[in-house]
């Protein structure tokens, strides 16, 4: 799949997928995306109640999610990372997208440790960070684990709308723990009515820039 590294808004890079005419992140800026969404309104929530957390997200890309997640979890507690991704960037082409990131002179140990890892299989990135990356279709992924948390990082609904239905939903829910959480950056009217149908207690708090809203998702 042919992607191009684009600069957004707040001077984090993201990728532009041709094969979907999408942006892996906000235009308006991928990091502080990554923050609003999945970190504070996803991981942080999450920690309130728990010390150990299993995690799934939907749409490793970049491997941005995954990074934050890492550079954010206090020594005392431990994560348990599922990415699940169809389309894998090849390491080879995420040189230019590092550079923007972290500057030219920056070796960014962690980053390139979660792009090291193996494909399906689990890896310790650091004492208290499990990652498991999966190279599957999304609809086909099932799993024993119970989830505490999931990053819906999915391409938009117009561009992917067979990850939105409630069928989908449906099934994440039933991969949730009690009191499990789902956030995603979307907050279109009949996503939340699909999570609702799916079982989904559903919240929209303020969005990152550029977007009005954002979604949360309990299971209670």
């Amino acid at each position: 799949m042919t992607k191009d590294v684009v600069l957004t808004e707040d001077k984090s890079p993201t990728y532009y997928s041709r094969q979907f005419n999408a942006l892996y992140h906000s235009r308006h800026g991928a990091l502080t995306e990554t923050n609003h969404v999945f970190i504070e309104a996803g991981l942080c929530k999450a920690l309130e109640t728990k010390k150990t957390i299993h995690l799934l997200e939907i749409g490793f890309g970049t491997g941005l999610n995954t990074w934050a997640t890492l550079k954010s979890i206090p020594k005392d507690t431990t994560i348990h990372y599922t990415a699940l991704e169809k389309f894998p960037i090849d390491i080879e082409n995420l040189r230019e997208f590092k550079d923007m990131l972290f500057g030219k002179s920056v070796d960014e140990r962690e980053f390139n440790d979660i792009h090291a890892a193996p494909w399906n299989e689990s890896t310790c990135i650091q004492e208290n960070f499990f990652l498991l990356k999966v190279e599957i279709d999304f609809l086909e992924f099932k799993s024993n684990t119970s989830f505490d948390l999931i990053y819906f990082d999915a391409f938009a609904p117009e561009v992917q709308p067979e990850l939105w239905t409630q069928d989908f939903f449906k099934h994440l829910y039933n991969m949730l723990s009690q009191g499990g959480i789902l956030v995603t950056y979307c907050a279109k009217g009949y996503v939340k009515r699909n999570l609702k149908a799916a079982g989904f207690v559903v919240e929209s708090l303020p969005g990152p820039p550029g977007k009005r809203e954002m979604t949360r998702a309990h299971k209670l």
